[in-house]
């Protein structure tokens, strides 16, 4: 006998990964710089020479035993105090080495942050669209998912539904900003009138409700806008981070939780996050990679080339008719296809070998996601093709 829960997984694979990989498998047949791959959210920007020059440099000149030994539990107290100094500078905070936990990425910050907040059974609100992992994430914590119907017309949160479904059984909020897959960045407006809802709804429950914010694209930001930090509006915000999208470090699987430093208990969540590691096997981060993401986390990679990128983008798709609403950040830009069946509009695409994502399993039908993160001659590349898809496809749009 094997484990049903998991066994039943494998036929509802991710659709993003499934079309990724036909994307590879096509590019094997014709040259995969003639597949226009908008599947994966993978970072197409080099990592910076900092980071590389920093990683040669603890090569040469750290003691092996250090740099490849176990960390501390919670990780190693230098690089947690460097992040939150990092943090306090950026937003006015008052982290310690003490409000920081280091994680695998945002999703192992993600999968400490839901234990810490959360029993099996209680719920965790997220709002459409939304990462699709995220039902993995927290029903595999044993908690429920209920998923806040979407905004369409700019993508910000949806109140009315969401204070409907704000009951007692509520412990926590999942919030993304910038978000996967809209693009969409919160506006302080709906932050603020997020962390009043959640502050009455806290009082009249009796219980805290927190924020837990999923923020790996907080540095990809456009038209010279800054993210809205959610810890500057609200105690009990647990943000979630990764280093995989400023640093361009995905394969390096290194993040933290920062929890508010006037939360009542967060030192003793961060302590928490070391047992809860013991259960879900994830122990210590690689050493070396936090040393240097220590020693360089005030830098980005060249984030540039993605509002580049989405500038391309986002102008031909208006051209061609498109519902579209302009992203805030991320590298993700999310139209409304031409027909009520996005899943039938990406299959038409694909004859013409480019691959988008439909937004089914992001909860928000008839919308696609396109990742481009990808190089810019490549989208240059990719518009006259989409021009001929829509064309030849939808003549009647």
């Amino acid at each position: 006998m094997i484990a049903k829960t998991y066994k039943d997984m494998l036929s509802a694979k991710s659709v993003i990964r499934q079309l990724s990989e036909f994307a590879t498998a096509r590019g094997a047949e014709i040259g995969y710089e003639n597949v226009f791959d908008f599947s994966l959210g993978n970072p197409s920007v080099p990592v910076p020479a900092a980071f590389t020059d920093m990683m040669i440099k603890l090569l040469k000149e750290s003691n092996p035993i250090d740099l490849h030994g176990y960390s501390q539990s919670l990780g190693i107290p230098s690089v947690r105090a460097k992040i939150a100094a990092s943090l306090n500078q950026r937003f006015g905070m008052d982290y310690t080495q003490d409000h920081i936990f280091m994680t695998a990425g945002a999703a192992g910050a993600i999968a400490h942050a839901l234990r810490c907040v959360t029993e099996p059974g209680d719920e965790v609100l997220t709002f459409a669209p939304f990462f699709p992992e995220y039902n993995p994430y927290v029903n595999l914590s044993g908690a429920v998912l209920k998923v806040v119907p979407p905004n369409t017309e700019d993508f910000q949160i949806n109140f009315e539904a969401f204070e409907q479904m704000l009951t007692k059984k509520v412990m926590a909020v999942l919030i993304n900003t910038p978000n996967n897959p809209s693009g969409i960045a919160y506006s302080e407006e709906t932050i603020k009138k997020l962390a009043a809802v959640l502050t009455e709804k806290s009082k009249e429950f009796g219980h805290e409700i927190y924020i837990i914010s999923d923020e790996p694209y907080r540095e990809i930001t456009f038209d010279g806008n800054e993210i809205v930090y959610v810890s500057n509006y609200y105690d009990y915000t647990l943000s979630c981070y990764s280093y995989s999208k400023s640093l361009s470090l995905p394969g390096e699987r290194i993040g933290y939780v920062a929890i508010h430093p006037k939360c009542p208990y967060a030192k003793e969540m961060v302590v928490m996050c070391g047992q809860i590691s013991r259960g879900i096997g994830h122990n210590c981060p690689a050493s070396i990679i936090q040393l240097a993401v220590g020693e360089t986390c005030g830098l980005t990679a060249d984030l540039s080339v993605y509002e580049t990128n989405m500038n391309l983008l986002y102008d031909v798709l208006i051209d061609l008719g498109f519902t579209v609403v302009r992203p805030g950040g991320t590298f993700y830009i999310f139209p409304k296809a031409l027909e009520e069946d996005a899943k039938i509009f990406c299959e038409k695409a694909l004859k013409y070998d480019l691959v988008f994502v439909p937004a089914d399993t992001f909860g928000c039908p008839g919308y696609f996601r396109i990742a481009y993160c990808i190089d810019t001659e490549k989208v240059k590349r990719s518009i006259p093709v989409i021009r001929k898809f829509v064309e030849t496809e939808y003549p009647n749009r």
